[in-house]
This record gives structure tokens, C-alpha cells and sequence, in this order.
């Protein structure tokens, strides 16, 4: 399991063990992370992590969020990285991979450069969800029952996108993000970034994964979908 180890002028403080997919950091007493530090604001960063893999992501902080000396908005977090906020500072520390294993998906599914896709302008199904690069074909041994989305509403309405890969991205950079996981045991929907949460059947999620279930009616950015399962 990833940790992320927490000092101040080289004095641990703190093991935080990522136990949730989405981690929050900042001054006020709701966060994951607190640190009651005024240099720090009320909601400064978050961690999500997905299977093996986590990443940061700077929440328009005041005095701005640090990667091993660099000013990051999102970034992927990589074994040994250290996270400065201000005079503290966290070492991320990712899950061992056994030799020879690799991750089950394509990283730049979620963690491209380039933009994220815009759920009103999907294209081609069989085209990856970033930035038009075709994804790899990782499948869990294990699957789940075939299924897709089909959009409701927007200029795309009544396209159909199959879920076929292990990460699926949806939404709108800058307004709200998040990613469909197909794992072996159903489709999990987990908010990534913007203010508002999604809405599943009219019900806002939270931070914790969301298992779709047939006919979940998903709105992502002002644009509804249906999840269900192909028969």
C-alpha cells in the first residue's frame, strides 16, 4: 500500500498510509490530511489513487503546492517523489510491484499531458479517451459482465462509448473530472477533479469509489449518460 511520510525540517511527524482513492490535504478539520498550519489552505491538495498508482493535485492552493522543488497543479506521483507545502513536506512511497509485473492499465488514460477528453466531444469508441491515443488492451483475467454509456444529452447525445479498457476518463478539464475502473468485480465511478461532485440517479457522490449498477443514469459536467450492461 502507498504511504506518504510527513515532516518538518527533517523531523517525521507522521506515516499516512493512502487507504482511500481520494486523500484530501489542508488546514481545516475535515481533510484526510490536516495540517493546522497557516502557510497551508483550507483545502490545498489532494492524492487519488487508482489500483497501483496515485497522483497529486494542487486545489488552486494560495502559496501554490511543491514536486521535488517544482510548483505542480496535477502530477504523477512517483516512488521517492517528495510533496512540499509550505515549510512541511511529504515523501510518497508507492506500493511494491513484484519484479517483472507492470500496472493493468495505460497511465495516460488518467495522467496525459495533454488535455482530458470532453464527454460532449467523444469520438471514436475504440479510440482512448486521451487525447485520441489508442489505449492498450489490459484487461483484467478476471471480468466483469461487458458494458457501455450512452449519452443523453449534449451534441453527441445517443453515442454509445464501450468500456472496455481498465480506466475510462470522462468530463471537462478545470470543471469536473472523473474516471469509470472496470474491475473484477463491476465498474467503480470515482470523482478526480473539480468542485462539484458527479451525480449518479440525481444523488451527488463523495470522494469514495461509486459501484454502477445497470441503468445508473451518471450526469458529469452537465451531461448526462446512462451506464448499462450489454447483454
Amino acid at each position: 500500500m502507498a504511504k506518504l511520510i510527513l515532516s518538518m525540517d527533517g523531523l517525521v511527524l507522521k506515516e499516512i498510509p493512502l487507504l482511500k482513492e481520494r486523500m484530501s490535504i489542508g488546514r481545516k478539520a475535515h481533510n484526510d490530511i490536516q495540517i493546522d498550519n497557516m502557510a497551508i489552505s483550507g483545502e490545498h491538495a489532494a492524492v487519488v489513487t487508482i489500483l497501483n498508482d496515485s497522483f497529486l493535485e494542487d486545489l488552486n492552493s494560495t502559496n501554490g503546492t511543491l514536486v521535488n522543488g517544482q510548483s505542480v497543479k496535477k502530477h504523477f506521483l512517483k516512488d521517492g517523489d517528495v510533496i512540499e507545502l509550505g515549510k512541511y513536506k511529504m515523501k510518497y512511497l508507492a506500493v511494491s510491484v513484484a519484479p517483472g509485473e507492470t500496472p493493468d492499465y495505460d497511465r495516460s488514460m488518467l495522467f496525459q499531458s495533454g488535455p482530458l477528453p470532453d464527454v460532449a466531444t467523444l469520438g471514436d469508441p475504440m479510440v482512448a479517451a486521451a487525447g485520441g491515443r489508442p489505449l492498450s488492451a489490459a484487461v483484467s483475467a478476471a471480468s466483469p459482465p461487458a458494458a457501455a454509456i450512452q449519452l443523453l444529452s449534449g451534441s453527441n447525445a445517443g453515442r454509445e462509448l464501450l468500456l472496455t479498457k481498465t480506466l475510462t476518463t470522462l468530463g471537462k478539464p478545470g470543471l469536473q473530472v472523473a474516471v469509470i475502473a472496470r474491475r473484477p468485480h463491476g465498474y467503480f465511478l470515482t470523482h478526480v477533479e473539480g468542485a462539484t461532485f458527479p451525480t449518479v440517479n440525481g444523488q451527488t457522490l463523495d470522494a469514495q469509489a461509486h459501484r454502477l449498477e445497470d441503468h445508473d443514469v451518471i450526469e458529469i459536467a452537465g451531461v448526462k449518460m446512462e451506464f448499462f450492461i450489454k447483454a
